[in-house]
């Protein structure tokens, strides 16, 4: 059973920044793909970045790309997302995931971030921007 524990949200200013971590228990990072969701009131979650450790792989979604750094630490078994010129857009609450699938991000490439290829779940942690 992996258990997943986000931290790291809160209130900032638009334009600032704000790292998202992701600690990951009960397995091994090179043994899990981890995906990075948000979900806004009144709106479907959405997939943010991925990362395959395994193979290095990351995946951004258009939406955050070259704005947001998805990065893993093994020594640690933690998953971070570096979130920089923060929009009002971006506020939601923000979930890691895993899936039992190691290679998600190479095996699915566009669709790596399909939230039915996750297995478990954090309990999200909120971010607001402020315009």
């Amino acid at each position: 059973e992996v258990q997943l524990v986000e931290s790291g949200g809160g209130l900032v200013q638009a334009g600032g920044s704000l790292r998202l971590s992701c600690a990951a228990s009960g397995s091994a990072l090179d043994d899990i793909g981890i995906g990075w969701f948000r979900q806004a009131p009144g709106k479907e979650r959405e997939g943010v970045a991925g990362i395959s450790t395994s193979d290095e792989a990351t995946y951004y979604a258009d939406s955050v790309k070259h704005r947001f750094t998805i990065s893993a630490d093994s020594a640690t078994n933690t998953v971070y997302l570096q979130m920089n010129s923060l929009k009002p857009e971006d506020t939601a609450v923000y979930y890691c995931a895993a899936s039992r699938i190691p290679t998600i991000v190479v095996v699915y490439r566009l669709n790596n971030l399909d939230p039915d290829r996750y297995d478990y779940w954090g309990q999200g942690t909120q971010v607001f921007v402020s315009s």
